[in-house]
């Protein structure tokens, strides 16, 4: 059941960016020793096991939680995501984790921007407003035509244009099944697709990195758990906007374990893109109010 303890929701979202930012870093670090799919594969195992673990507790068990009308849609939601996991850990391995979150903080706009032709919502002039001027802010970051600019950045922007299509899909499926029912496919049709390719590019793992490979699939899980924690406390358009604590934890993390720099550019078109976030996310908070009332 959802409350209304929205401070409670708040320290729980941003306690959960930290969570996920600390994730980030280890999946950095496993990504540059071994194979990106390796890692992902092990990372879904164990969250295909946590998924069907909460998902047994429900009322129903793994038989309720599995069954829905639209299996095409959500198999294909799980196949994105993980996909979109192995784009975002490449990103992070050659492009760093400050620029990588900086680029990956527009998938707020990218979502405003194909609600209407995946949704069919109507998206109006000051959100497109928004759109183009974070447009513009990861231009900055990107600089292209300059000596600084990295193919990888666009890695980057292809994991956020992702991750916003998976966002879409979650919406569209949540029209007619549950959020277990989401979670469930989430977690066991991406497991089912990486692991073939994870299999094939196996390679040995040494005994601290496997600590390493088990603190990431417990980060990951408690990740999930803290943020479902997050929406049964407060409304998601009062906790949304925190979510950007993302991209200053895994900079921190980024300079002060990785030896990463911030390009003065990179703070720049940072500021731009969160900002123009947050005013598409405070106007979607304010056409979704009447329609709660």
């Amino acid at each position: 059941m959802t409350g209304n303890d929205t401070r409670r929701g708040i320290l729980l979202m941003i306690v959960t960016t930290f969570v996920f930012a600390m994730q980030d870093g280890i999946s950095r670090h496993l990504g540059t020793q071994y194979n990106v799919l390796m890692v992902v594969t092990v990372r879904y195992w164990f969250f295909a096991a946590f998924c069907m673990t909460v998902s047994a507790r429900r009322a129903g068990g793994l038989r309720a939680a599995a069954a829905t009308e639209q299996p095409l849609v959500q198999g294909f939601r799980g196949v994105l995501l993980a996909l979109e996991i192995c784009v975002t850990v490449l990103a992070f391995v050659h492009l760093g984790l400050v620029e990588s979150h900086a680029i990956f903080a527009c998938y707020p706009l990218l979502v405003a921007a194909l609600s209407g032709p995946v949704l069919g919502e109507s998206v109006g002039w000051r959100r497109w407003l928004a759109i183009a001027v974070g447009f513009l802010g990861i231009l900055v970051i990107l600089q292209p035509g300059s000596g600084v600019f990295s193919p990888y950045s666009l890695v980057a922007l292809v994991a956020a244009l992702m991750f916003a299509l998976y966002g879409l899909l979650t919406r569209y499926v949540a029209r007619k099944d549950t959020a277990a029912t989401s979670f469930f496919w989430t977690g066991v049709m991406g497991a089912i697709v990486i692991t073939p390719f994870g299999l094939w590019s196996w390679e040995p793992m040494s005994a601290p990195d496997w600590v390493w490979m088990a603190v990431l699939c417990m980060t990951g899980a408690f990740g999930h758990y803290l943020l479902i924690k997050v929406y049964e406390a407060a409304e998601a358009s009062a906790v949304q906007p925190f979510s950007y604590f993302q991209l200053v934890f895994a900079s921190m993390f980024g300079v002060l374990v990785f030896g990463e720099t911030i390009r003065p550019a990179v703070i720049l078109g940072a500021s731009i893109v969160v900002g123009a976030g947050l005013f598409t996310l405070w106007r979607e908070s304010r056409r979704a109010r009447p329609a709660r009332s």
